[in-house]
């Protein structure tokens, strides 16, 4: 049970059912924004499949130009390079996205902020850092880190860095938003169903090629081939983040890679977060945030959000969720394999 719970939904495969009305179930794999995309479509025809495909995937790519900070021709590269100097008018769907991500960071009390990429990145996960940096260190590495300094307006539709130095990225919401996006073009395209999968990050809308809600079948790294838990998802976005494969260990204590940005040390509590609600970008924000909040303040916050559920399983292996959900359990005791069943879901509103 342990190391199943240890990667309870990390690892996700798409579960369609049998074959109705000679649906069928397109899917393309690739590199997108640094991360393995996943697109499928479900049609009778396998050219209107892989059309609405290939216009999700241009419409990724579009996004990344947009809000790259490696690209130095993008918008966000340009703010970057005037912080601290002047604002930089941007496209209106970049404000709006920076926008949303100060409400999230607001609502969180910064536990989310992309002002993240501002960090001085002193914590090392690759195997070459040796001592844990000293506590002044850490200190300065988030001193530009603030959302408040973040200065927008809307009229003008120009962003402003207060500070010299800081530094804006979307990480923690820029796959959630690609997804939202690419499904938005493709459940347009006359499909029957489509599915994007950003790396976990994991939209749905219509139908599988059976004629049913999307199912995600969760398995155990140990066993990939075997399923022990379904989730089924309908119409929603399930996003889940784990911090157990990269950490370091001082002095027998365990440092994972996810760091607060109120604090510059990396968080404890949560080996997984998962969130479910109708919204990827949402859902990729709020998984982050979580992590940093912790198990109680993060359930209570998931808990006030009207159509978003979380699964959180604690750094001892206990599985916690929140108050929509219900883990039912295979009365067959030999069978680790269960279901888990969500209340109703009422869709949030992306402004």
């Amino acid at each position: 049970m342990r190391s199943i719970l240890s990667i309870f939904l990390f690892s996700i495969g798409i579960v369609c059912g049998a074959s109705a009305q000679q649906n069928k179930s397109y899917t393309k794999v690739l590199l997108l924004m640094g991360s393995r995309f996943e697109m499928t479509a479900v049609s009778t025809d396998e050219k209107k499949a892989d059309l609405a495909i290939t216009a999700g995937i241009e419409e990724i790519k579009r996004i990344e130009q947009l809000i790259s900070s490696w690209d130095n021709n993008s918008q966000t590269s340009e703010i970057i390079r005037n912080a601290g100097i002047h604002p930089v008018k941007v496209d209106r769907e970049l404000f709006n996205l920076i926008r949303r991500s100060i409400k999230i960071s607001n609502l969180t009390h910064g536990a989310f902020d992309i002002s993240y990429a501002s960090m001085d990145k002193i914590w090392k996960f690759d195997g070459s850092m040796k001592v844990m940096p000293d506590s002044a260190s850490i200190r300065a590495s988030v001193a530009k880190i603030n959302y408040k300094n973040i200065i927008l307006n809307d009229s003008d539709t120009t962003v402003f860095l207060e500070e010299k130095g800081m530094k804006i990225g979307f990480g923690a919401i820029g796959k959630g938003y690609a997804a939202n996006k690419a499904l938005e073009i493709m459940s347009k395209m006359d499909l029957d169903g489509a599915l994007v999968n950003a790396s976990g990050d994991l939209i749905s809308w219509g139908k599988d090629e059976g004629g049913k809600d999307w199912k995600i079948g969760i398995s155990n790294p140990k066993q990939k081939d075997k399923i022990f838990s379904w989730l089924s998802i309908g119409e929603t976005a399930v996003v889940t983040s784990g911090n157990y494969e990269k950490y370091v260990l001082f002095n027998g204590k365990r440092y994972s890679h996810i760091i607060d940005p109120r604090t510059g040390y990396p968080v404890k509590g949560l080996s997984s977060v998962t969130i479910i609600c109708p919204n990827a970008e949402l859902a990729d924000a709020l998984a982050t945030s979580v992590f940093v909040l912790g198990k109680q303040n993060g359930l209570d916050l998931i808990n006030q959000l009207n159509g978003v559920e979380c699964i959180l399983v604690t750094d001892n292996q206990k599985m916690i969720t929140s108050s929509n959900i219900k883990l039912d359990y295979n009365a067959n005791q030999k069978s680790t394999k269960h279901k888990i069943q969500i209340g109703t879901v009422k869709n949030q509103t992306n402004q």
